[in-house]
């Protein structure tokens, strides 16, 4: 089980856990956090992220069923509802491929379930050659501005990147690059609402269309905006997500674009 988690909120409440991306930690979430205290809030930190910058290895299957165990531990009969982000949410979707009955409601932001099989063997030479720059500060704020990261948080993520390793990198952009949507998706009992920015890549937005093609999955499209709606846009993302987990907001199943 993922020993590395904080809980927040009304322990009694339903469950409400947020899945960090690749690259930062369960800070991203800090602005979420406060919103939801009627939940029982579950912050974990992925494999090679953070406190756990000293494991060997990064796989989204590994992540994901050390999430359905926590979630057995604390969930006791009351609903469940989950939120990721990039990585995070593809971790959310292999979640319910596996307990399709367990998770009630999903947010799942910015997820790629195209395949880029043909990036993935360049992947390794890459990270040998730019891995030095992680090092760079100047280097690392250009990174961080793609996920809406500046002032207090750019440290953070400073300070994480610095500790991640290159095998841990590598693994981890391996497993996003290949990641396919599940097939079982539409037979889970999970509902599902995908986001994706204006401004995302072609292969991003492409994922959330076909996720829109879902007969369990609403969609929606958010105007002018990049890789980071839950950090960009806090006070947007929160509403939106309080009223998906309640049943209230009405999304086209469709994207267009």
């Amino acid at each position: 089980m993922n020993r590395y988690y904080k809980e927040y909120g009304n322990t009694e409440g339903e469950i409400l856990l947020f899945i960090h991306g690749g690259g930062v930690d369960a800070w991203m979430w800090e602005q979420q956090i406060p919103n939801f205290n009627e939940y029982h809030v579950l912050v974990p930190t992925l494999q090679g992220h953070g406190a756990r910058s000293g494991d060997s290895r990064f796989s989204i299957h590994e992540n994901a069923a050390e999430l359905l165990e926590l979630l057995a531990q604390k969930e006791q009969g009351k609903p469940v509802h989950i939120v990721g982000f990039s990585i995070g949410a593809q971790i959310c979707l292999e979640m319910i491929r596996l307990s399709p009955n367990l998770i009630h409601s999903a947010m799942i932001n910015s997820a790629l379930a195209k395949p880029m099989n043909y990036a993935v063997p360049f992947i390794k030479p890459m990270i040998s050659l730019t891995y030095p720059l992680i090092q760079n500060r100047q280097f690392a704020r250009l990174q961080a501005r793609q996920l809406y990261v500046d002032g207090e948080y750019f440290e953070q993520y400073y300070t994480a990147t610095k500790k991640m390793n290159s095998r841990i990198l590598t693994e981890m952009l391996q497993e996003n690059l290949s990641f396919s949507l599940p097939v079982n998706l539409e037979s889970s009992t999970t509902r599902l609402l995908a986001s994706v920015g204006t401004k995302e890549t072609r292969q991003v937005k492409d994922s959330a269309l076909r996720l829109a093609q879902l007969s369990n999955c609403q969609s929606i499209l958010i105007s002018d905006m990049g890789h980071g709606f839950p950090v960009a846009q806090p006070d947007m993302f929160n509403r939106m997500l309080s009223q998906w987990i309640q049943d209230n907001i009405h999304a086209s199943n469709k994207l267009l674009y």
